[in-house]
């Protein structure tokens, strides 16, 4: 049985295949310098490259790395969740692939979270993305934050720094959609943040979140996070069965008072529009939440391995 690792480090692999042999010796150079008693774990969400071929490759020259194939694509949350699941160490690293988040900052972040900390957070200080998507970010952040009441910040992603007790928390929660940046609000513990420069992508490939996978991102994660949305929508009819409400009141008083002919076959005919939109804005909102309870109870598991290469389970 092998000494279980001080340190595991998780990457979520997606169609990176030219950037794991530098990504796996950066990570080597960084994590050397806090202990020689670590795992590099690589989860390959079954891209459309060979990156499963160089992670074989990889395994083969240094059984400090970890190869795990999922059977199917499952997203990046996922295969996050599979390597924190799988991950030995007492200190866990999870950080994506493209070099984007850059390993050499471990070393700081672990000495940040020997001050006494059991999550170091990366905050992306110059992110090098593209206007929408930073746009995109932003905005998604601000609505997470309100519906969720709480602070989320968008200069934070996946590059984080957990103690094994956290990563235990997060292993407890049973939630069938996952986001981790959200999740490690929940659990708590003694949290802090650590500002990092964001690196370029080094193949010059973009993002494979286009805007479809982001927007479905974040209705996922507002929904499986917040109630809010069934809240607002309770207050906003109440306001609309108020003002209908003052508006019969009113025409009320222009008949018997002002003597005025009211014909409102008009009025009658938008406020009828009006409110069926509403319902069915009401009823279609209650059903997505019905849906995702739906996806909860089924039981299903958030992700398949298909093949792990190097991994011994701890007794």
């Amino acid at each position: 049985m092998s000494e279980t690792p001080h340190i595991s480090i998780v990457s979520p692999v997606y169609g990176a295949s030219a950037l794991l042999e530098e990504l796996v010796r950066r990570i080597t150079e960084s994590v050397s310098k806090i202990t020689a008693n670590y795992e590099i774990i690589l989860v390959e969400d079954h891209g459309p490259d060979d990156s499963w071929e160089k992670i074989k490759a990889l395994c083969a020259k240094d059984n400090k790395v970890v190869g795990i194939r999922h059977s199917r694509n499952f997203g990046q949350q996922y295969a996050l969740n599979c390597g924190l699941d799988h991950a030995r160490g007492e200190w866990v690293v999870t950080l994506d692939c493209d070099l984007q988040d850059r390993p050499e900052e471990i070393v700081n972040m672990y000495q940040k979270a020997m001050k006494g900390y059991d999550i170091v957070l990366a905050s992306r200080q110059n992110r090098q993305d593209d206007f929408l998507k930073k746009l995109y970010s932003k905005i998604f952040y601000r609505v997470l934050s309100y519906l969720t009441d709480t602070h989320q910040d968008a200069s934070i992603a996946n590059f984080a720094l957990y103690h094994r007790k956290v990563v235990d928390a997060l292993k407890g929660m049973h939630d069938y959609y996952r986001y981790y940046p959200t999740m490690i609000h929940w659990v708590g513990f003694r949290m802090t943040k650590m500002e990092i420069l964001h690196a370029e992508r080094e193949d010059g490939k973009k993002s494979s979140y286009n805007f479809k996978k982001r927007l479905n991102l974040a209705a996922d994660t507002i929904i499986s996070f917040s109630n809010k949305p069934l809240r607002l929508m309770v207050k906003l009819g109440i306001l609309i069965s108020f003002i209908a409400m003052i508006m019969a009141i009113f025409l009320v008083v222009l008949y018997f008072v002002e003597d005025t002919n009211v014909t409102g076959w008009v009025s009658t005919f938008l406020s009828l529009w009006f409110l069926s939109g509403l319902m069915i804005t009401i009823l279609g909102m209650v059903g997505i939440y019905v849906g995702k309870i739906f996806e909860n109870v089924k039981g299903r598991p958030t992700y398949i391995v298909g093949e792990v290469l190097n991994y011994e389970k701890d007794a």
